[in-house]
């Protein structure tokens, strides 16, 4: 029978089930990458332009070097970035209502989507398509993703004033976590991947 129209909801999914599935989609296709690459393609995905290969496969050569790392991963961040900008528009009409700066918590929702339509781009053109694209994306995906989880710890920085439950406090402290979590390992990755580029040594 056809459901009546004015009765519940037909489907209902916990957010947590959600948003956990929404981050394993590229956690396990960069998992799968690495493993693949280590095993059937090692010495392609650790090469570099100077002739020192690496310990282990880069990120871009494990995600976007060879086939079918590639088109898993682009499967992969596919499924996982629709629900992302869902979910960055539900996060803005939950910011409206909880009293944030109007002007802050647009930017932060742009910031976001732009992380997410660099993070697309950078996927889908691969390092050995077009070096110069793919690098400039992942420069602004870095910029748009640490300027978002500042700009996010900001905004509930000024909630806490406000009533908030006790999974929000959890949330809100491990936002600061993570997001000095990725800066620190964003740094130190700039730090090695300029010392390889430049001085391009052997150990």
């Amino acid at each position: 029978m056809p459901p009546d129209r004015g009765g519940g909801a037909l489907f209902s999914l916990k957010f947590t089930v959600f948003a956990v599935g929404t981050v394993c989609l590229p956690l396990c296709g960069f998992i799968f990458c690495v493993i693949w690459s280590l095993i059937f393609n090692f010495e392609e995905t650790t090469a570099t332009h100077c002739r020192v290969p690496n310990y282990l496969p880069s990120i871009s050569a494990a995600i976007g070097g060879v086939t079918p790392q590639r088109y898993v991963w682009r499967f992969c961040i596919g499924l996982h970035s629709a629900p992302r900008l869902l979910v960055a528009v539900a996060y803005l009409n939950f910011y409206q209502g909880g009293g944030g700066s109007f002007w802050r918590i647009r930017i932060n929702f742009l910031l976001n989507v732009f992380e997410v339509l660099c993070l697309l781009l950078l996927t889908f053109i691969s390092s050995n398509e077009n070096h110069d694209i793919h690098k400039l994306a992942f420069v602004f995906f870095m910029f748009f993703s640490l300027g978002y989880m500042s700009l996010t710890i900001r905004i509930w920085r000024v909630l806490r004033k406000y009533s908030v439950s006790a999974e929000e406090r959890r949330s809100y402290a491990w936002k600061k976590r993570l997001f000095f979590f990725n800066l620190t390992t964003f740094l130190i990755s700039v730090m090695f991947y300029c010392r390889h580029t430049i001085y391009c040594e052997h150990g």
